[in-house]
């Protein structure tokens, strides 16, 4: 299901400590990331990535440029040389926003899949080193929860091992985590079953 945009101010509120810092210059935020970050457009509204909701809670002077493209998982980002395309324009000062997982957990598909506590993790490292070793800040962000509930009403986590792989990761190479994976979940936790709802985009077939 996709994210409507109640759901993104949820993911964007979680990026305001990203205002701060003291580079003088006008810094950029690069989003590398899937479809639930990523630019949507008139044919497909009501969809809507975060990605075009942080702009407005950030503190002017602050660019986003937002790269996540639909489908992506973050082999597939690196393999098709879109990292690298962010880092050929990045700068010190800047920030490079990570979030990837819902397609990384495609088993059957080996130009997206990755395991969480070895490929997965090797192939974020690669997006912190690279805004690292050009004077950029990398920012994890763990992926969205998905819209899941058992029959007591309970939120169900969704995306396995992959938002703990992260927060291992995060804490290994000390860098910046935004834990939308559980804001997300104790959100809909709170909300339940009907009111979740709202939050999400339906189609027939659903």
């Amino acid at each position: 299901m996709s994210l409507t945009r109640r759901q993104v101010a949820l993911a964007a509120l979680a990026a305001v400590p990203l205002r701060g810092g003291g580079v003088r210059r006008n810094r950029t935020l690069y989003i590398a990331g899937d479809s639930t970050a990523a630019q949507k457009y008139v044919i497909e509204a009501p969809e809507t990535g975060w990605g075009m909701a942080l702009p407005f809670f950030l503190r002017k002077g602050v660019k986003v440029s937002n790269q996540a493209i639909n489908g992506r998982s973050s082999k597939s980002f690196v393999d098709e040389g879109r990292l690298d395309a962010i880092l050929a324009g990045i700068q010190p000062g800047d920030l490079l926003l990570i979030q990837f997982a819902h397609n990384d957990e495609k088993t059957a598909d080996p130009t997206r899949y990755t395991e969480p506590w070895t490929t997965y993790q090797d192939y974020l490292r690669l997006y912190i080193d690279g805004a690292r070793g050009r004077g950029a800040r990398p920012v994890l962000a763990t992926p969205v929860e998905r819209r899941r509930f058992d029959a007591a009403g309970n939120a169900l986590p969704t995306h396995g091992d992959y938002p703990a792989a992260m927060r291992a990761l995060a804490q290994e190479e000390r860098v910046a985590l935004l834990d939308i994976e559980a804001l997300s979940l104790a959100l809909w936790q709170r909300l339940g079953v009907e009111e979740t709802k709202v939050y999400f985009n339906w189609t027939d077939t659903e």
